[in-house]
């Protein structure tokens, strides 16, 4: 019988396992990671091994300071850094050119690595005690909802990796933004964490990317992602229950309750987008979990993180 990972928070045992190329999970302040020895290809192979991740969607780089990005980055620009000491730690991913100390499989064979601080007091600990960068997605089979809790953590990859450091329900619930530079033009690659305008404020305008991508240049970039197992349907709620007459429908709806469904999940009675963000892959989960037919959903206002929450549902939702 395989053996279940150890849930808990001793550091030195974490902290030894990655020394010895083992992948594990741990908590930031956004989702869950699988992390492992960014500069040991083995360790990078294992990640992708144990979330069935394709070798052409790239990893995000964590290290514990701005100063350790020379380590592994050739350049910086201004832009970066100025958005590095405005919010690292923190949601907030940078896509740098690459040393060629950084594996390829790490970057999908692309010339830039996405890097970032992650806001957690027990991952920076840990990342301040070992002489390497961690790379680590999201905790989860691929393709999945990605994991907010240990328990999530354990329920889908528990017989795959030794250990899960448990750091608590994440803070903000879904992915970091990724910025990147295209062509010198500041440019968002994925929605996330931290909002557009929250980064305007320190760089100026910024373009965005269209999310889907089969050829993806940053993580995280895929057109189906995030998904849950059962038929997911994104529109007028109560048109499309009308569409449904005979099935049992669970409803993952922003702010309004709907009584009449089998199972209803509101991310934010209060309506506000940053509840709703911390919740939402939580929510998707319990429906998930349940032997509803179909879930249907709705986009939130496209207000701060309600654009990486519409983003994540978009993707949810792909055929």
């Amino acid at each position: 019988m395989e053996k279940a990972s150890i849930i808990g928070s001793d550091i030195t045992q974490v902290k030894a396992l990655l020394e010895g190329g083992k992948v594990v999970a741990i908590p930031t302040e956004t989702v869950y990671g699988l992390a492992g020895n960014a500069l040991d290809v083995t360790a990078v192979a294992q990640i992708f091994s144990v979330k069935k991740r394709p070798t052409f969607d790239p990893l995000i780089v964590h290290t514990h300071s701005f100063e350790s990005l020379k380590l592994f980055v050739r350049e910086i620009p201004e832009q970066a850094r100025a958005l590095a000491e405005a919010f690292w730690p923190g949601p907030l991913t940078l896509l740098l050119p690459k040393k060629d100390i950084i594996p390829d499989l790490v970057t999908s064979g692309l010339d830039r690595v996405a890097v970032r601080v992650p806001n957690h007091p027990l991952t920076l600990q840990l990342l301040k005690s070992i002489d390497f960068p961690l790379a680590a997605p999201s905790a989860n089979p691929f393709g999945y909802i990605s994991p907010t809790t240990a328990q999530h953590v354990a329920d889908q990859l528990g017989n795959d990796i030794e250990y899960i450091l448990d750091g608590g329900a994440a803070e903000v619930g879904v992915e970091s933004t990724i910025v990147g530079w295209e062509n010198g033009i500041a440019t968002i690659m994925r929605v996330g964490g931290l909002s557009i305008e929250a980064i305007e404020k320190v760089i100026g305008t910024v373009q965005a990317q269209a999310v889907s991508s089969s050829n993806p240049a940053a993580p995280g970039m895929l057109k189906s992602h995030y998904a849950p197992t059962i038929p997911m349907r994104e529109g007028n709620i109560e048109a499309l229950i009308q569409e449904y007459p005979s099935k049992k429908i669970a409803v993952l709806s922003f702010q309004k309750a709907y009584p009449a469904v089998y199972k209803n999940y509101i991310l934010s009675e209060s309506g506000n987008v940053t509840e709703a963000a911390q919740r939402l892959f939580a929510a998707m989960r319990e429906l998930d979990n349940s032997d509803a037919d179909i879930i249907l959903t709705e986009f939130v206002p496209a207000v701060g993180l309600g654009k990486a929450i519409n983003d994540r549902l978009k993707r949810a939702c792909a055929e």
